[in-house]
């Protein structure tokens, strides 16, 4: 029997669980959530850019959401500049006794000693009351840097540092709020965007570190935080919108998980707006970007990872990448015990049921 599911957000992530939902026979969809007035009442097939009407329209209204009998809820509504409610949206429907996987919000990929615990103690009551389970996951953070680097670590002797990097070129990721408001691409040098305020860093991936690290089984002494940005040599175009000559073009981070004074766990990110931009920097392994796991020790391990698409760029792929890994993992966050579930507590996401062959000219042919 189908499970039942229901999708809250419909952007850049969300359209593409939406599609699954749809396309994959494992799942029923119930219900859809959007945040824009513009889309309610619209078929769930059209906001997932399908040629197909499911007869589910989208609706604002949570508790029409709920009230449609999901066992899982898909959420991706943007979280980043609303956190509050993102947190609330979680809390009701685990009480409901809805489980959830989501892509949003990212820390609660690995929350315990991310959050205060004021803010993680409700959603893990809620979880308990519900006797539901939640899994925030994707692929940054998510697989590329919990999953791959854990398992790669579990054929080591010892370990010195395990480093995970995102390396890519974000010209055609088009939301102008992550890019602008959020990153602060094409903003003044002279003033401190959302992402870079003191903390937001340790806040978006201190889950990626700290998880890392009780992989690893130490206590983090710290975990500290540095970036560096660098101007636009004249004026260009993003699919976001216009950057304009000196604003910011280019930026670089670390989140660092600190041990006995040297980095145990490091999160690094380095991001382009154009391929020619700080030539210096790490480079990725393919065109417009890919993933990178390093590990020190014995043995120790370089791991790119490149993600394609044959209906898109690097930036699409790691959209529906992204969507798919929360998605296919829906049977197993069902079955999890209640509470805050990570990749580590959960079996193995195989892909089960999603073998499609396609057929070509060279099928039958030596």
């Amino acid at each position: 029997m189908a499970i039942k599911v229901a999708a809250v957000g419909t952007g850049n992530v969300g359209r593409h669980a939406l599609t699954q939902l749809i396309n994959d026979p494992r799942f029923e969809l119930t219900a859809v959530w959007v945040s824009s007035e513009s889309k309610v009442g619209k078929d769930a097939g059209e906001l997932a850019g399908l040629d197909v009407s499911t007869g589910i329209t989208a609706t604002s209204d949570l508790d029409a959401v709920l009230a449609s009998g999901p066992e899982c809820v898909v959420y991706t509504a943007m979280a980043d500049n609303r956190l509050p409610e993102a947190l609330e949206d979680y809390r009701r429907i685990l009480a409901a006794g809805i489980n959830v996987v989501g892509s949003s919000a990212v820390f609660l990929q690995y929350p315990w000693k991310v959050l205060p615990d004021e803010m993680v103690s409700p959603i893990e009551q809620a979880a308990a009351d519900g006797n539901a389970s939640v899994f925030v996951n994707g692929i940054d953070p998510g697989f590329a840097n919990d999953l791959l680097p854990m398992a790669l670590a579990g054929t080591c002797q010892s370990i010195q540092q395990i480093r995970c990097m995102e390396i890519i070129n974000y010209d055609t990721y088009d939301s102008a709020t992550v890019m602008f408001d959020v990153m602060g691409f094409g903003g003044s040098l002279d003033e401190t965007p959302m992402l870079l305020q003191p903390g937001v860093l340790s806040l978006a991936w201190g889950s990626v570190v700290r998880q890392l690290a009780a992989g690893l089984g130490i206590e983090l002494d710290e975990v500290t935080e540095v970036h560096e940005r660098v101007p636009a040599p004249e004026d260009f175009d993003i699919a976001a919108g216009q950057i304009g000559e000196g604003t910011t073009a280019a930026m670089r981070f670390e989140v660092r998980g600190m041990k006995d004074g040297a980095v145990a766990v490091a999160l690094e990110h380095v991001t382009r707006l154009r391929d020619d931009l700080c030539p210096d920097w790490p480079q990725p392994a393919q065109h417009g970007g890919s993933y990178r796991i390093e590990i020190t020790g014995e043995p120790s391990y370089a791991l790119d990872l490149c993600l394609s698409s044959p209906n898109g760029d690097h930036n699409h792929a790691g959209l529906v990448a992204t969507a798919a890994r929360v998605v296919n993992a829906i049977p197993a966050v069902i079955d999890a015990p209640a509470g805050i579930v990570t990749a580590a507590d959960l079996p193995p996401i195989t892909g089960k049921g999603l073998y499609a062959a396609k057929r070509n000219s060279l099928e039958g042919t030596l």
